[in-house]
């Protein structure tokens, strides 16, 4: 068993480090979209986190993930850890939810898209509801 969960790290660690095929880019966002800037200060589950200075939440756009406190949420949680705390993150604000987070797509400063990311590295499943299948796996 402790093999697997290394072996788990270990190919976690290589795609969200950007050895995978590209994900969408900044590009693809729609037009119209409220963009803004910041740096993640806190990350709250594997698809919400805060940005410094930001008093609302921010929810990832077409991302699901596990809530932190069940099966897999603690994976998803880490690898959303790994991918953006600290990092300046560029979103655009697709909507605000029942919660009152600001639900937007956020790309890394490389132009990668974390839900993308997220969703390749198998820690996180698209959210076809909202996404009507735009990152291809609905």
């Amino acid at each position: 068993m402790k093999s697997f969960s290394f072996l788990r790290t270990a190919v976690l660690a290589v795609i969200l480090s950007g050895c995978a095929p590209p994900p969408p880019q900044q590009a693809d966002v729609p037009q119209g979209s409220t963009a803004f800037s910041g740096n993640v200060s806190r990350v709250i589950d594997g698809d919400t986190f805060a940005l410094q200075g930001e008093s609302r939440r921010i929810r990832v756009w077409g991302l699901d993930a596990q809530e932190w406190n069940r099966q897999g949420g603690s994976d998803a949680t880490a690898a959303m850890r790994q991918l953006v705390l600290g990092r300046s993150l560029h979103c655009s604000q697709r909507d605000i939810d029942r919660y009152d987070r600001i639900v937007a797509q956020c790309f890394l400063p490389d132009g990668r898209d974390i839900a993308a990311v997220m969703i390749r590295a198998g820690v996180a499943t698209e959210y076809c509801r909202y996404s009507r299948g735009y990152y291809g796996t609905c």
